[in-house]
């Protein structure tokens, strides 16, 4: 089990999007309106990684039925977002986190040979970690994981 499911999200982060505008999270976890699907990701453009933001993006219109945004995260530069959200038209954000330091208060694990890992966190409307799923590989698990804590109503 993960340390910090079913406790507050860490929020007190501000980072650059795509568009390198600042994003607050305190602005958008636990605000009550909406539950976040928060994402990491090692790295833009990579096989998993590019198979993994298409299916955010594929279901991203059911997410947002569901009352969710979605926020993926990388430790790659504003620039490398800008041109992986442009390719591969993503609807979300994608936050530029390049000292890892969000990644660290996710407790976001390390992959073989200290490659970022790949796991999601659900959070619920009143900000607290509902699920994470943890998995290098099974990309499209992640959003699917997502769909079914939200249809159930757990966030």
């Amino acid at each position: 089990m993960h340390p910090l499911l079913n406790k507050l999200a860490p929020s007190a982060f501000t980072l650059k999007n795509q568009h390198n505008v600042d994003v607050n999270l305190a602005d958008i976890i636990g605000k009550g309106k909406r539950s976040l699907v928060l994402f990491f990701y090692p790295k833009d453009n990579t096989f998993g990684c590019t198979k993994e933001a298409c299916s955010f993006r594929d279901q991203f219109e059911d997410l947002s039925r569901l009352e969710a945004d979605v926020i993926g995260v990388s430790s790659d530069s504003v620039e490398s977002h800008k041109r992986f959200a442009e390719q591969h038209k993503l609807p979300y954000t994608l936050l530029a986190d390049t000292e890892g330091e969000l990644r660290q208060a996710y407790q976001v694990p390390k992959w073989y040979f200290g490659m970022p890992g790949r796991t999601t966190y659900i959070i619920g409307k009143d900000g607290t970690i509902k699920d994470v799923l943890d998995s290098q590989v099974l990309f499209a698990q992640h959003v699917s994981n997502a769909l079914k804590i939200l249809e159930k109503g757990k966030a």
